[in-house]
């Protein structure tokens, strides 16, 4: 192809791919012999083309990245938004469009912020247990 743009007196240029990359910022033209980006569910073939980039990058539709179920490969699937993959419909809770495994680190994130936000109210309240057996039944019920 371009040999002689990579080569420079009998070296390869290291920095010529990085050039490319800086100056790709457009979208770019399907090679010769290929075809452009569809819906890879079943029976859609939507040309995606002229979607948003999301939808061409995860080669789904809009209509299918929303959907409770689809068929990709043979099987009943969910396009899970966090992933941006789908997902047989066992790795979903209910009507979900995330799968349990990302859903589940995304609670624990928000568990620890709420934690840190509530600071020492919530530590409070974790110690009163603590100091109520520490006192005794005996020195609560004395006036």
């Amino acid at each position: 192809m371009d040999n002689d743009m990579e080569e420079e007196e009998g070296g390869v240029d290291c920095y010529a791919d990085d050039e490319r990359k800086k100056k790709a910022t457009g979208r770019r033209a399907a090679p010769a012999g290929t075809s452009s980006p569809c819906c890879m569910v079943e029976k859609c073939g939507t040309d995606l083309t002229d979607a948003r980039r999301y939808h061409r990058r995860h080669k789904v539709c809009e209509t299918h990245s929303k959907a409770p179920v689809v068929i990709v490969a043979g099987l009943r699937q969910r396009f899970c938004q966090q992933c941006s993959r789908f997902h047989e419909l066992y790795e979903f809770d209910e009507t979900k469009r995330s799968c349990r495994r990302r859903l589940a680190g995304h609670n624990e994130r928000r568990r620890k912020s709420t934690a840190e936000t509530t600071g020492e109210g919530s530590s409070c309240r974790g110690d009163a247990p603590s100091l109520l057996s520490s006192l005794g039944s005996s020195s609560l019920l004395s006036f």
